[in-house]
């Protein structure tokens, strides 16, 4: 569908998007009393309490066939292993919050095209020209922005540990993407949805009561009687429910290219959200002239890699010509 075309209201719901997912950075650093695994798991908990009734709806009127193509044993598997990367997603990202700047946090975990095309790299094809400025690019503003190193920035200090923690969040994922294209195909929204997120925070439940001294001050579903509740909530329905569900909606009538170089504006927004609401401070220098390089340098890749897919498209069209 055409730009002309695409109803109004769609851009405003794809502006509340982006907000939401943007807003999600600041709003876990302002709650950093739970420890950060924690912190993850009552969000995707949350987000999956929320998503039920629209699941279960969805499911009432889901074919049967579709149905039992969702139990079959392959399927399944691809299911938990959604969860699973999301999982690690959020917590090793929600773990960058605490030690290092908001901005750094969300410029490094939005840096998964540049890890896809790494990946394609040595697995699928050779990189095109736009692709591999666009990797050099924000390899190179990465780089730069690193040199904040030590700067303290509303209370968090730029490190290069968070930024790494930040950059396995990206890393992560990327599975999340790929099980999730491949479900989607066939699958209904919400019934995707609701089963990874819960399984997401399900899984992080052991990780915290392993790896984090303060979760029996917490426990696992503690935040029903925390004072933190309704910032939870808020992150459930802002970036859960609005955010990540608006932009699937959107997808309707927008392209995917569209929507993937929208969410890179996440670092930026999400920095202007902190800084207004939350007092997470102001970039550094050097985080002022890395951060845009690398930006820039993943929307090249997303649109190289968009016209690498619409040449071949293309060319398999005109060959279909002929048979």
């Amino acid at each position: 569908m055409s730009g002309s075309n695409v109803p109004s209201f769609v851009w405003v719901v794809l502006g509340i998007a982006i907000f939401g997912v943007s807003s999600a950075g600041a709003i876990f650093t302002h709650v950093d009393v739970i420890p950060p695994l924690l912190r993850a798991s009552w969000r995707l908990q949350l987000t999956a309490l929320l998503l039920a009734p629209l699941a279960f709806w969805q499911w009432y009127f889901t074919e049967t066939n579709i149905k039992l193509k969702v139990f079959e044993l392959k399927n399944l598997s691809i299911l938990v292993g959604s969860g699973f990367f999301l999982a690690l997603h959020f917590g090793f990202w929600v773990t960058s919050l605490d030690h290092t700047s908001l901005t750094h946090s969300l410029l490094f975990v939005t840096a998964h095209p540049l890890v896809i095309l790494v990946g394609m790299f040595f697995f699928v094809r050779k990189p095109s020209r736009m692709e591999l400025i666009g990797g050099v690019a924000a390899f190179a503003g990465a780089g730069i922005s690193l040199l904040d190193a030590g700067d303290v920035q509303g209370g968090h200090s730029v490190t290069f540990f968070g930024d790494q923690l930040a950059f396995f969040g990206a890393v992560f994922v990327v599975g999340y993407i790929v099980c999730g294209r491949i479900l989607r195909e066939w699958m209904p929204l919400f019934v995707y949805a609701f089963p990874v997120t819960l399984i997401g925070g399900l899984l992080l439940i052991p990780a915290s009561w392993m790896l984090e001294s303060d979760f029996t001050s917490f426990g696992a579903f503690g935040y029903y009687n925390h004072s933190t509740l309704w910032w939870f909530v808020l992150l459930a329905f802002i970036a859960g429910i609005l955010g990540h569900t608006g932009l699937n909606y959107c997808l309707k009538y927008v392209s995917p290219l569209l929507i993937s170089i929208s969410v890179t504006l996440e670092p930026v927004i999400g920095s202007i959200i902190g800084w207004m609401f939350f007092s997470t401070g102001v970039p550094g220098l050097w985080t002022w002239v890395g951060g845009p390089i690398l930006m820039l340098g993943i929307v090249s890749i997303i649109y190289g890699e968009h016209l690498t897919k619409q040449t071949v498209f293309d060319r398999e069209s005109v060959q279909g010509e002929y048979v």
